[in-house]
């Protein structure tokens, strides 16, 4: 999965000006920050790692990417993302909706095996720096919010 990660971001890298012709947008990020709300637990909060999102139309993209966890564990993602509310703010776009991700990684979840998890999701973004704000549910061992800054490269 890493690799299909890193496969993504350099293929974006590679053909930036094709896929701005027919709309298709590629957002690459560094992993994310996540914030615990049960801070009795050492989880880890510098969540570093590559992933890649590609906005096929205003209301759906799909996600991938790899990440070290909050449980000290290498994670893989891939997933649908669903946007349908959609508005702006001084020229930033905002969408609001749901990631459903196939994870793995977590001890805590289905032994670090493949889980599926549906994720509130709040995007906004600018002409090429965005943000996802994700909600973490209480699957298993505490909620967070989790922020994962992106760079649009095409």
């Amino acid at each position: 999965m890493a690799f299909l990660a890193v496969l993504g971001c350099c293929t974006a890298l590679a053909f930036p000006a094709r896929a701005g012709e027919n709309g298709l947008q590629i957002w690459v990020n560094g992993g994310l920050l996540s914030y615990h709300f049960n801070r009795n637990k050492d989880y880890r909060e510098q969540n570093w790692g590559l992933g890649a999102e590609a906005i096929l139309a205003p209301d759906h993209a799909v996600v991938v990417g790899t990440y070290l966890n909050s449980e000290n564990r290498r994670s893989d993602y891939l997933g649908y993302q669903w946007r349908p509310v959609h508005w702006q703010l001084s020229g930033v776009d905002v969408g609001a909706g749901v990631t459903l991700s196939l994870i793995d990684g977590y001890p805590t979840m289905n032994n670090e095996r493949w889980f599926l998890a549906p994720l509130p999701v709040l995007a906004i973004e600018g002409k090429r720096v965005g943000v996802n704000l994700i909600l973490v549910p209480n699957f298993s061992r505490g909620a967070a919010l989790a922020a994962q800054l992106k760079l649009k490269v095409w």
